[in-house]
């Protein structure tokens, strides 16, 4: 029988990512606060979402509501990077993408910090964009999800595949 596993993988639902911009575009549209100042949430490619508002401070007000709205939803602010306020003729626009998958500079500080704390007999392999977490005990790998959860890497992970 081979050893117990488990996957560490940064993945986003993009389906509650999906609710998050529509609950933050009607929130945009009905808000007395934001009434006439064109603010808008909206997709603007595969990992992108585009914030827009006529003042520099709608549009960092918009952000936080989607944010406020990404939380709501299960989301991790880890998952979402949101660029500055850049002014797009009268229009001042965020750029912000999701973020998705391990990165292999992050998935190799993982790996290190795996071998260095984890109890003997854990390794962790670097597949593509995630780990996988193997080891003789049960216990150790248990115990090993609980040092990752408690160290911040600066990326959402969730651990999956466990058997």
């Amino acid at each position: 029988m081979a050893d117990p596993s488990f996957d560490v993988v940064s993945k986003v639902d993009r389906q509650e990512v999906d609710n998050a911009v529509n609950q933050a575009a009607k929130e945009l549209s009905t808000r007395f606060d934001f009434r006439g100042t064109g603010a808008s949430v909206a997709w603007s490619g595969e990992n992108a979402i585009t914030v827009e508002a006529e003042t520099e401070e709608r549009v960092k007000a918009a952000v936080d509501v989607f944010k406020e709205k990404l939380v709501k939803r299960g989301v991790s602010m880890k998952a979402f990077d949101a660029g500055e306020p850049a002014a797009s003729g009268k229009i001042y626009k965020v750029t912000g993408t999701i973020v998705e998958g391990i990165e292999q500079d992050k998935a190799k500080q993982i790996s290190k910090y795996i071998r260095d704390e984890a109890p003997k007999g854990v390794q962790a392999q670097i597949q593509g964009d995630q780990l996988r977490v193997s080891g003789k005990k049960k216990d150790h790998l248990q115990d090993v999800i609980a040092l990752l959860k408690e160290k911040d890497f600066g990326i959402a992970l969730q651990f999956t595949n466990y058997r």
